[in-house]
C-alpha cells in the first residue's frame, strides 16, 4: 500500500544547525502516528517540511506515492499538496469570522457545495450556532474546534498537527484529542500529530515516532516502547508518563 507520508534520510540545515539528521518515517493511509520528542528534536521542521515550506538538503519527501520535495528542490508547492495544518498558535484570521475561516481555502469550490461542507463541520465540531462570530469571541476550546475544522473543511489526504493543544488544561486536552481522534478516523484522514506529550500521543496515535536531535530513535506502538524501549529519551518519557498517572498535578 502506498503511504500517505514517506519521508526518506531526510536532511535539513536552518543556518548552523541541523534540524534533520536522516529521518526516515513512513505515515500509512488512514493512519494516526505522533512525532514525539523534546524541544528542539527536529519535529517542527519535520513539519514544515511536509507543508512544502522548506525544501530538504537531502533526502526524498512522498505524498500519496509522488515526490513532493527533494533535495533543494520543492516539487509540490504547499497549496497542492492535499495536506491541511492546524498549527501551535492556530493561525486563524482574526478580522473574519468562524465561517470565512473555514471558507478562505475554498475558494474554487462551487458556493453550494461549499456551504453544504462548511454547514456540516461546523455542525460536527459543536460551532454552528457561531459561524459568524470571530476568533476573539471563542473560548481556546472553541478556537481550537475552529482550526480543526478549517483542515478538515478541505478534505486532506493527511493533517500535520503541531502541537495544537499545547497550553490547555487536561480536561480540555482529553475533550479535543477525542473530537481530533473521532474527526480524522471517521474520514479516513492519515494524520502526523506532533507533541512533546507521551499522554498526548497515547491518546490519539496508532503509532509513535519518537525523535531526538533530527533523527528518528524508535517507532513502534505504546506497548511496544513499554515493552522494550530502544533509547533513553523514551525510557526518560516513559518515566515521565508514569510519574504524572501516580501524581496527575505533574
Amino acid at each position: 500500500m502506498t503511504s500517505a507520508i514517506e519521508l526518506d534520510d531526510l536532511r535539513l540545515r536552518l543556518g548552523s544547525t541541523t534540524a534533520l539528521d536522516g529521518l526516515s518515517l513512513g505515515v500509512a493511509a488512514g493512519e494516526l502516528v505522533a512525532l514525539l520528542g523534546p524541544s528542539g528534536s527536529g519535529k517542527t521542521s519535520a513539519i514544515r517540511a511536509i507543508l512544502g515550506f522548506v525544501a530538504p538538503d537531502a533526502g526524498v519527501i512522498k505524498l500519496a506515492g509522488r515526490v513532493a520535495s527533494e533535495p533543494g528542490r520543492i516539487v509540490i508547492p504547499p497549496e497542492h499538496r492535499g495536506v491541511g495544518a492546524v498549527f501551535q498558535d492556530l493561525a486563524l484570521w482574526p478580522h473574519l469570522t468562524v465561517r470565512g475561516n473555514l471558507a478562505f481555502g475554498l475558494a474554487r469550490v462551487l458556493r453550494d457545495q461549499r456551504d453544504q461542507r462548511i454547514a456540516a463541520i461546523l455542525d460536527r465540531v459543536g460551532l454552528a450556532n457561531k459561524a459568524q462570530r470571530h476568533p476573539g469571541e471563542l473560548s481556546g476550546g472553541e478556537r481550537q474546534r475552529v482550526a480543526i475544522a478549517r483542515a478538515l473543511v478541505l478534505e486532506p489526504r493527511v493533517v500535520a498537527l503541531d502541537e495544537p493543544l499545547a497550553n490547555l488544561d487536561v480536561v480540555l486536552k482529553r475533550d479535543l484529542l477525542d473530537l481530533f481522534t473521532a474527526l480524522l478516523r471517521e474520514r479516513g484522514t492519515a494524520a502526523l500529530y506532533v507533541t512533546h506529550d507521551l499522554w498526548e500521543a497515547e491518546m490519539l496515535a496508532d503509532r509513535v515516532a519518537v525523535i531526538e536531535a533530527g533523527r528518528l530513535v524508535q517507532t513502534g506502538t505504546i506497548a511496544e516502547l513499554r515493552a522494550q524501549p530502544a533509547a533513553r529519551l523514551v525510557e526518560q518519557l516513559l518515566s515521565r508518563q508514569r510519574e504524572r498517572a501516580a501524581d496527575p498535578a505533574k
